[in-house]
């Protein structure tokens, strides 16, 4: 491994992070990219809204394709999770199981993880391989369209996201686990007013071939596909670590142009307050990836 100092590194092998590093590495600049293999893309089983694939594309070929395409400008892919980030003096170090690593720049592009609903992991990976679990509307309400659908989840969050998906399908249930969080009556009038059931109450979940058996204290209840409302958690420590300052959510605060508030630190995707879309989080990485790109030309104009 080179251990020359890389003018940036991007923390994150998702569309924002792979996008990045093909801009940065066109750019004729040394970029190290660092992918542990979590990224939620890596988990569609195919993804129909995404510009250019008219019959959908699959999230692994895709995040694979742009792997190929950034390797081939010369982008370096490492398959390490980073551990630490400091930034000692003017440049970064990456700390990583095996090593270090430093850089002028970094982008962070570790995006967020779902808060999944109690299943047996297994199972729940199969269910989301067939689309029985789906965790963006966004991407995919089409699909359901005239389907039963479920969501899962409390609060103001289900209730959005049960409203969302009540314009693609009258058979609407909310399944509200727990007790702790509560609608509002203007909400629970909202629901009533257009046909979504809400079930109150522990749930069981089981997956029976192509359905979704869930178990209630009002009985058994059988959907099409399932969509877990329970929020998710920003993977936006390290850019805590050399303080950058993040939403009551935990996302990273960025200007316009992708930057930080600490000077060499940027951030891009889902780790970002956004839409939670790939070809989003693509247009950020293209915006940070270029003003990476512009501020060290700038830098390096006034060392001359």
């Amino acid at each position: 491994m080179n251990l020359a100092k890389r003018d940036c590194i991007i923390i994150g092998g998702g569309p924002a992070g792979l996008t990045a590093a093909i801009y940065l590495a066109r750019y004729h600049l040394s970029v190290t990219i660092f992918d542990d293999g979590t990224s939620r893309a890596a988990s569609i089983p195919v993804s129909h809204n995404h510009p250019g694939f008219p019959g959908g594309i699959n999230g692994a070929e895709l995040l694979n394709r742009m792997r190929t395409q950034a390797s081939m400008y010369g982008a370096e892919i490492l398959r390490h999770r980073v551990m630490a980030l400091r930034k000692p003096k003017e440049e970064f170090v990456v700390s990583f199981e095996g090593g270090a690593l430093s850089a002028r720049t970094v982008l962070i592009a570790t995006g967020v993880i779902n808060r999944m609903p109690s299943m047996p992991q297994d199972k729940h990976d199969q269910a989301l391989r067939q689309g029985l679990i789906r965790y963006c509307p966004v991407c995919d309400g089409y699909e359901v369209t005239d389907k039963r659908v479920a969501i899962i989840g409390h609060g103001s969050k289900a209730f959005n996201e049960a409203l969302f998906l009540r314009s693609y399908s009258r058979n609407v249930t909310l399944l509200s686990p727990s007790s702790e969080y509560y609608l509002t009556s203007s909400e629970e009038a909202r629901l009533q007013e257009l046909g979504i059931a809400v079930q109150r109450g522990p749930i069981e979940i089981e997956v029976e071939q192509d359905t979704v058996v869930i178990s209630t204290s009002a009985g058994l209840h059988r959907f099409d596909s399932v969509y877990p409302a329970m929020g998710s958690d920003v993977r936006s420590e390290l850019a805590l670590e050399v303080g950058a300052t993040v939403s009551e959510e935990g996302c990273i605060r960025v200007d316009s142009r992708q930057r930080t508030k600490v000077p060499g630190l940027y951030a891009a995707g889902d780790v970002v307050i956004g839409l939670d879309q790939i070809s989003h989080a693509m247009g950020q990485a293209g915006v940070a990836a270029t003003t990476i790109r512009n501020d060290l030309c700038e830098i390096s104009l006034l060392l001359r």
